[in-house]
Formats: structure tokens, C-alpha cells, sequence
């Protein structure tokens, strides 16, 4: 079972917010979309990307990061610079609005800025909610992850560049499309590079017992699950097992079981409306009251306030001031929106 491609097999993009900003020095930026996945590439130059809790991380030509969020990040051309301006969900380009209201040139479809000499031109394109973006991928990212040019898809990311700066009949769709692409190969560069980065269900293993029994587990979480019967199952001992997987893995069988049907419930607590019971029984517990009691242990809340905190969540983000297509100022042909 290929874990990787069954966590990306429902992210879609629906209206991906594209944008390709021209930065002239001095420039520093703080993107604040609240965006759950961005990723941006610069095109030229360099530029250093600053997590809200994390260490500044630099960006080179033909580099690719991907952001996880909702948290707010920092685009600068030093990292010790202090925003010169914030980036909302709801803002476009108010500089090259009031330009192309004042009869200047317009720029090209979705960019931000004009180009000067000594600019930094990033392409950035964020996911617009969650779009099947589940808790187990969001789990297994860092803050800001780089992929190196070198590592990288560069015939995609030119393709990118390209359709960003277009304006023809199904451009969105071509654009989602794209996201995705970007995403998936992403991702799968980073994870295997180096092998310390991925997290345990991605890291290939020497170990062919252990590896059966990580699938075993993916395949079907809901079954009654003992070390013993995994170690029938991929024919070892229960202590040999126990302790090869705890080595190669970094917990015991059972800890990691558990561990992945909570975070398997959590996305089902978001994407489904079933009840708490039926969802306990899906992922492999007896009742609601199982879940939650190991829901809690991992992640400090019940079930119920996981969906309460999703569903406030997204009454905010439906409010006025936090769309993510808000209707763009006059004139109508200016489309600068900052995706991040």
C-alpha cells in the first residue's frame, strides 16, 4: 500500500490562489491567509521564508517550499527585517490597483508589483481550505519544507510560471491541476531526501518484517490488532517484532496503532458527519467512549471538541473579512491577489 498516494488521493484544489509577485528592494512581507498548504517558488534571486515559530529558512532560484498553515509566515530579502506590510485572505495589491486606476500599464493577470531592476519575482499558489488536505498529511509536515532546484520538477515549475501569467477560458481549472502536480512531487522529493525527513509510514526499511507489518496495519486499522497476531501475520516472534519495530519505527506496534486510528478519526470528525460512535467503530474501537479516552491521550481533547474546533473554524473563515475570493477593487481587469 502506497501510504503517500492514498493520504494525496483527496487533496483537489477548487480555486487555487495563484500569484506571481514582483519584490523590489527593500521588501518584507507577512502572509497571513490562513492558508492550510502554500507553496512558492522564487524565479529568480533569492529569499528567506520565516515560519511563525520556527528558523528562517532561504529560498533559492528554482526552489520550491512548501508552508503549512494556518499560521502566519514571514517573505523577506533578509530574515531579520520587520514586515513592511501584512498579507490578509481578503487583500489584493493595493499599489498596482491604484496604479492601473491612475492609467499606468496594467500588469500581467494575477501578478502583484512592477518589474524593476534588482526585483525577486515569487510564484506562490495556495490551497483554499482544506480540499481533502487531512490531518495525517498535515502532521507529517514541518512548518516550511524546501525542495532544491536541483531536486525538483523544473519543467513543471516553468509550466507554472507560464500559466500563471495567463488569462484563457479554463485557466482555473489548468491551475488547480497544476497545484496538485506541484504538490504530489514535492512532497515526494522531499521525503526522499534525505531518509530522516519522512515520517515513518514513508521511510523505506531494510527491515521486510517490519515493512509488512507498517502495510498491515495502513491496510486495515480497524482489526483487533495484537503483537502477537501482527507477528503471526508477518511471521515473527512477539518479542522480535516489538522490538525490531520499535527500533525501525520509533514506538512500539500498538502505540503506533493507536496513534494512526486517531489521527484517521480526526479526519473523519472533520470530513464526515458521522457520530463519534460510528467513527470509533471505523477506525477500531469498540465504542466512544474508547476513542475518546485515547483521542485525549494524543492529542489533549475529545472528539467532540476536535469537531467544534473545525466547525468554529470554518464559521470564521466564511465570515466577510477572511474570504479567500473576495471580489477584487475596481478596475475589474487588476487580479493581484498574494496567495500564502
Amino acid at each position: 500500500m502506497d501510504t503517500l498516494a492514498e493520504l494525496l488521493d483527496g487533496v483537489r484544489a477548487r480555486g487555487a490562489v495563484f500569484t506571481r509577485t514582483v519584490m523590489s528592494p527593500p521588501w518584507s512581507l507577512r502572509f497571513a491567509s490562513g492558508a492550510q498548504l502554500t507553496l512558492a517558488a522564487a524565479l529568480n534571486g533569492r529569499v528567506w521564508i520565516t515560519p511563525a515559530d520556527g528558523e528562517p529558512m532561504e529560498l533559492g532560484s528554482g526552489d520550491i517550499a512548501v508552508l503549512r498553515g494556518p499560521a502566519p509566515y514571514t517573505v523577506a530579502e533578509d530574515p531579520a527585517s520587520p514586515p513592511g506590510r501584512v498579507i490578509t485572505s481578503a487583500d489584493y495589491c493595493a499599489r498596482t490597483a491604484r496604479a492601473v486606476a491612475a492609467g499606468e500599464p496594467a500588469p500581467a493577470p494575477r501578478t502583484c508589483g512592477v518589474d524593476t531592476p534588482g526585483a525577486v519575482l515569487l510564484i506562490s499558489g495556495a490551497y483554499e481550505g482544506r480540499n481533502g488536505i487531512s490531518d495525517r498529511l498535515l502532521d507529517a509536515l514541518p512548518d516550511v519544507l524546501v525542495v532544491p532546484e536541483a531536486d525538483s520538477d523544473r519543467t513543471l515549475l516553468a509550466l507554472v510560471a507560464e500559466e500563471v501569467g495567463r488569462d484563457q477560458s479554463g485557466q482555473q481549472a489548468v491551475l488547480d491541476r497544476l497545484l496538485d502536480l506541484m504538490l504530489v512531487s514535492a512532497l515526494r522529493s522531499w521525503f526522499d531526501r534525505p531518509r530522516d525527513h519522512a515520517p515513518v509510514w514513508y521511510r523505506p526499511t531494510d527491515d521486510s518484517v517490519v515493512a509488512s507489518a507498517l502495510r498491515l496495519l495502513h491496510e486495515d486499522p480497524a482489526h483487533p490488532w495484537t503483537v502477537v497476531g501482527l507477528a503471526a501475520k508477518v511471521g515473527s516472534s512477539r518479542s522480535g517484532l516489538a522490538r525490531d519495530f520499535a527500533r525501525h519505527v520509533g514506538q512500539p506496534p500498538m502505540t503506533y496503532l493507536a496513534r494512526w486510528r486517531v489521527a484517521l478519526a480526526a479526519d473523519l470528525l472533520r470530513d464526515t458527519g458521522d457520530t463519534v460512535g460510528a467513527i470509533a467503530h471505523t477506525v477500531g474501537y469498540s465504542n466512544a467512549f474508547a476513542l475518546s479516552h485515547a483521542f485525549k491521550r494524543f492529542r489533549g481533547i475529545t472528539p467532540t471538541q476536535h469537531r467544534a474546533a473545525v466547525v468554529h473554524s470554518r464559521g470564521r473563515s466564511a465570515r466577510p473579512e477572511a474570504r479567500t475570493r473576495p471580489s477584487p477593487p475596481p478596475p475589474p481587469a487588476v487580479d493581484g491577489r498574494i496567495g500564502g
